[in-house]
């Protein structure tokens, strides 16, 4: 027997006219079950899709782009994640995102880019190729001019985060409601005995540091706490958290609890403390923002403000889907709270007295 005579005959790629003579319809009908369900009926369609099971076919992604214009593929810029050097926030929102897209037929395609400009440049390719249907945008900031670029150019986009200092935004966004979270764990501190709440935030200018700001700024106002000398502001990072609770723990009135703009800035807050002496949870209370993975691994473990990462990951895509399908007669603007996770630097029962003691000194 030859070299020939001696080969495994080899499987072919299921076809769609082979799924159509093992269910006895017509080409047509296995592109409605695929494309068009609607159109079939129940049963047509239940043994179609049998056929397809069966058969393990899978549509031309190529073919399919082709007769319906769609790619399929949502294109989202990939940001640095060293993020104050907690991490995770970004990978989290990154695998959410993969997660929903392909849960709703579409593939998400990420790349990288140095600024701004080399992002629109990006984007400037993406939709001269037609290589996406749509895109995710985030990140955004004060005078930020992405937005407009891709409106310009009739791009279908989502935001993540707000149009900051815009009025008359016309696209979508989802962000987290940054100034709900610090009101929440100031009035947590408040029920604790605190009276002298010290805020470590990012500088003026910083969206995302203004509206942290802003809700503690509402919370020590409603609740008629001092508010003079107790705000810090800094680059974030560990370092910076550290330099501003020196500041304010070595004050003439110094704080007895800091709610910061981010982890970064609690775990420097948090070796301020210890630098001290002093444990977090019992003489000053500190809680952070993200609930990054190591609020949970550090002890004392960090009191955080979890983001909804998850539900703004489903809510990105979901706004999307429905921007791409042009049902939407006016831009979606969601606001969605964190949570507020209670863990030993500000859960101790002795934060009553010992907290006060400290504001005596």
């Amino acid at each position: 027997m030859d070299v020939e005579e001696r080969r495994e005959p080899t499987s072919k790629r299921p076809t769609i006219e082979m799924v159509a003579s093992r269910a006895g319809v017509s080409r047509q009908t296995v592109s409605n079950a695929v494309n068009a369900p609607h159109r079939l009926r129940p049963g047509t369609l239940a043994v179609v899709r049998a056929a397809i099971d069966e058969l393990g076919y899978r549509p031309s992604q190529a073919a399919r782009s082709l007769r319906t214009q769609s790619t399929r593929v949502i294109g989202c810029r990939l940001l640095p994640g060293n993020y104050g050097g907690t991490g995770g926030v970004l990978d989290r929102l990154l695998h959410s995102l993969c997660d929903t897209a392909r849960s709703n037929g579409y593939d998400l395609l990420t790349f990288s880019a140095n600024d701004d400009d080399d992002e629109i440049g990006v984007y400037d390719d993406l939709l001269r190729r037609n290589a996406v249907d749509g895109i995710l945008l985030t990140n955004t900031h004060h005078g930020d001019a992405r937005p407009d670029w891709l409106l310009e150019r009739g791009a279908r986009f989502v935001a993540f985060g707000r149009p900051w200092g815009r009025r008359g935004v016309k696209h979508s966004w989802i962000d987290v409601d940054g100034a709900r979270g610090t009101a929440e764990a100031v009035a947590h501190l408040a029920r604790l005995g605190h009276t002298r709440i010290a805020f470590l935030g990012l500088p003026e200018g910083n969206g995302v540091g203004d509206d942290r700001l802003a809700g503690w700024q509402r919370q020590t106002q409603q609740l008629r706490l001092a508010t003079k000398g107790l705000l810090g502001r800094a680059e974030d990072g560990i370092a910076s958290g550290r330099a501003l609770a020196d500041q304010l723990l070595d004050s003439a009135r110094p704080p007895s609890a800091l709610v910061c703009v981010s982890d970064a800035m609690a775990i420097g807050a948090m070796r301020a403390v210890e630098d001290r002496g002093w444990r977090p949870g019992h003489e000053v209370s500190v809680v952070g923002f993200d609930d990054s993975p190591v609020a949970s691994v550090i002890r004392p473990g960090l009191s955080s403000l979890r983001q909804p990462i998850e539900a703004v990951a489903n809510q990105l895509v979901e706004t999307l889907l429905v921007v791409l399908s042009g049902r939407t007669p006016r831009p979606e603007r969601t606001l969605l709270a964190p949570r507020l996770v209670v863990r030993e630097s500000s859960g101790s029962r002795e934060i009553r007295q010992i907290g006060t003691a400290a504001e005596a000194r």
